[in-house]
């Protein structure tokens, strides 16, 4: 397992290949489609993102609501591919790494490389065990979009795979380059 840290820096991330397995720790922010496409306009209209996304990680997942002596409830990863229309936006802005379930196209695939980021995956049906790796969780955006309001997460050695890389390897396709 690598220990890595955020914000992820360009030698970080170069240092990565599809395959290897990570363990994540620092800040993450939640975003899913309803949070992408607010972001995407509010970069439309020449406005300013609600958050700074220069070297962050966004987790596609929408937290349930904490139980009683939880800062947290499930937070599993939603399908990656949902994102990709929005990718290159974010990506333009800073964004360094991703985290969600499933397979990106391959014109994200190669955006990822463009851009130097990094696609991880995170277990899909690991709900309440990766919840566990989130020390604090607090809505920083758009809260009126309920479970998809952009969270800010403290994350404490989140287990994750890296699927895209910065040399367009693909741990789906098993493309390495």
């Amino acid at each position: 397992m690598i220990e890595i840290f955020t914000p992820l820096d360009d030698l970080t991330i170069a240092s990565l290949s599809a395959g290897d397995q990570v363990l994540l720790s620092g800040v993450v922010y939640t975003g899913r489609d309803a949070a992408h496409a607010r972001m995407a306009e509010t970069l439309r209209r020449n406005e300013k993102l609600p958050l700074e996304l220069a070297g962050q990680v966004i987790y596609y997942v929408g937290p349930t609501p904490a139980p009683p002596g939880r800062v947290i409830g499930s937070a599993g990863p939603t399908t990656s591919g949902r994102m990709d229309a929005f990718t290159e936006v974010m990506l333009n802005q800073g964004l360094k790494g991703m985290i969600g379930k499933g397979i990106r196209n391959e014109d994200t695939v190669d955006l990822i490389a463009q851009y130097g980021a990094v696609y991880f995956a995170a277990t899909g049906g690991a709900a309440a065990l990766l919840a566990k790796r989130v020390v604090s969780c607090e809505v920083v955006a758009y809260p009126d979009l309920g479970c998809e309001a952009i969270h800010k997460l403290v994350v404490d050695k989140l287990p994750l795979i890296v699927i895209n890389d910065t040399k367009g390897g693909d741990f789906y396709r098993k493309r390495v380059k």
